[in-house]
């Protein structure tokens, strides 16, 4: 029982571990792969929550191991990615600047943990830094057919939507088997791209980012079916 108790936080624990090997890779020059680790971070911590809230096991010690992992996954290891990139031409100056990013990630994520449930369960107030540091692997990830000027556009107006007052709409009370088939179909292109971009050259990432795609299709099948059984 302690064990199935404990699945949610080992899920954000991998996360975590993505975030501190994509720094490894990005610093290692491996760019690519470093941003892949951060999708398959997103993927984690796309499952965690809601792994936690299936088993009922939702405790204030997984919200801030899920913020601790956070604030590595999406935004130390985007913004050291985004400076083996790009910022280093700059020097000093460009690690100051990609240093902004997580700065601005640890404040958004500090207002958010204490924002009442009802609001956090709405909507988010500025962009969560889970999106924003997606955004910016992706970004270095087709970075050959993206101009720098593009990326540092996105990299300084994250910054400032993550702290920013705009309401973005949270998804989270919308019923899994609905909002489930989106996450899907997201998590399934997410995998595509993981295999196309490591195939030969990093295949291990398949076999960790494949058994979790499988479980989630499992846990929907489950969810389903139990759904059904109650009707």
């Amino acid at each position: 029982m302690r064990l199935i108790k404990s699945i949610p936080n080992m899920l954000t624990l991998g996360n975590l571990y993505c975030g501190f090997l994509s720094v490894g890779f990005a610093a290692s020059g491996q760019y690519r792969n470093a941003a892949i680790l951060i999708l398959i971070g997103m993927m984690l911590d796309s499952m965690d929550g809601r792994v936690a809230r299936m088993l009922k096991v939702n405790s204030p010690l997984g919200k801030e191991l899920d913020s601790l992992a956070d604030i590595v996954t999406f935004g130390v290891a985007p913004s050291f990615l985004v400076y083996y990139t790009y910022f280093f031409q700059f020097g000093l100056l460009g690690l100051m600047v990609a240093a902004l990013f997580p700065l601005f990630g640890a404040y958004r994520l500090a207002r958010f943990n204490i924002s009442s449930d009802k609001t956090s369960l709405n909507y988010f107030i500025g962009v969560p830094i889970t999106a924003a540091g997606g955004i910016l692997a992706i970004l270095t990830l087709f970075g050959g057919s993206i101009p720098n000027i593009i990326t540092t556009v996105v990299f300084t107006g994250l910054c400032f939507l993550m702290v920013s007052r705009i309401r973005i709409p949270s998804f989270k009370e919308i019923p899994l088997p609905k909002y489930g088939t989106i996450v899907t179909i997201f998590l399934g292109c997410l995998l595509f791209v993981i295999y196309r971009e490591t195939h030969g050259r990093f295949p291990y990432l398949i076999y960790i980012a494949t058994p979790l795609y499988i479980a989630y299709l499992l846990y929907r099948f489950v969810k389903g079916k139990n759904k059904k059984d109650i009707d």
